[in-house]
């Protein structure tokens, strides 16, 4: 188990080296001048000229990287060239959005697709089930900006039970923010909830044609106790390695949501930053969400390995 860590943790640096050498490369071959693009085309070349030596831009590329990458490690993720602040306190400030909005979409969507996939699957061949799958297909196909414009009209528009857009911060009313963050936690979820009832329903119907679940019952257990009592443990192995991969999908798709409703967070700062060519706040921006992303999945392995006992004497 101590070496299956090992190999995880060292993946798992391999990988944020590997991505942040690769936004970097396509950051600075990017064509244009930042310094020129932020003080605009009438600034003198002397002025251009500062701004370049205060960005970085007049090092080698090779110094550049390094030099961002010690940064990080140390905790400084430099200055936005735009907003003349720590970057750090960007990212820490817009994170306090990105994170709650993250968790609210992942609980919404176990709380909806997992219900959901267990009463298709209990329902199998019947009405009910080909219903359910309909509306999963539907859910997956639709994109959630889609749902979100959608959930503004009738929720905020109409019936003026929760705000169109905007944030309250949490320190001046954290009820305000919590309902700032209903719609657009419900439009990154729908979809996700609708894989995520598709993967349950397949998961459990493969589940109860195994051959404990055969034995269960012929000891004088019913289909539904067999399923309830040994089905569903078995058949979340799959279901784990899927919200792994959501709460990694809805950390990154947080960028499209949070400008429809006009959100302070991450992915809002992201898509500024990129507008105001402020590379050094795109990079560290980015490489937050890549960590993000990759700590998931370093967790989902742990996790996995941890519910099911075979892959624990693998890696024994």
């Amino acid at each position: 188990m101590t070496l299956f860590i090992l190999r995880r943790l060292l993946t798992f640096a391999a990988t944020l080296f590997v991505a942040a050498l690769i936004i970097f490369i396509l950051l600075d071959l990017l064509p244009g001048d930042p310094a020129r693009f932020i003080l605009g085309i009438n600034a003198s070349e002397a002025s251009v000229a500062a701004l370049r030596t205060q960005m970085g831009l007049d090092a080698p590329a090779h110094e550049r990287f390094f030099g961002w990458i010690a940064g990080m490690v140390r905790g400084d993720f430099g200055i936005s060239a735009t907003q003349r602040v720590a970057i750090g306190g960007l990212i820490a400030e817009r994170m306090a959005v990105t994170l709650p909005l993250t968790m609210m979409a992942m609980v919404l969507s176990m709380l909806i697709g997992l219900p959901l996939g267990i009463v298709a699957a209990m329902r199998r061949g019947k009405p009910a089930d080909t219903g359910l799958m309909i509306l999963a297909q539907t859910g997956i196909a639709i994109p959630n900006f889609w749902f979100g414009m959608l959930l503004t009209l009738v929720f905020a528009v109409a019936l003026r039970w929760l705000p169109t857009g905007g944030f309250t911060p949490w320190h001046e009313n954290p009820g305000a923010a919590f309902r700032g963050l209903i719609l657009p936690g419900l439009a990154l979820a729908l979809p996700q909830a609708s894989i995520l009832a598709r993967v349950m329903r397949t998961a459990l119907v493969d589940v109860t044609g195994q051959d404990f679940i055969r034995t269960a019952r012929a000891k004088g257990l019913t289909r539904s106790e067999a399923i309830w009592r040994h089905g569903l443990r078995n058949a979340f192995l799959p279901v784990l390695t899927i919200l792994g991969l959501q709460f990694a999908f809805l950390i990154a798709g947080t960028i499209i949501v949070e400008n429809v409703f006009y959100l302070p967070g991450l992915g809002r700062l992201i898509f500024t930053a990129v507008s105001e060519r402020d590379l050094t706040l795109v990079r560290s921006a980015t490489i937050v969400l890549v960590l993000a992303v990759t700590a998931t999945m370093f967790i989902t392995d742990l996790l996995y390995t941890l519910v099911d006992p075979r892959l624990r004497r693998q890696n024994a």
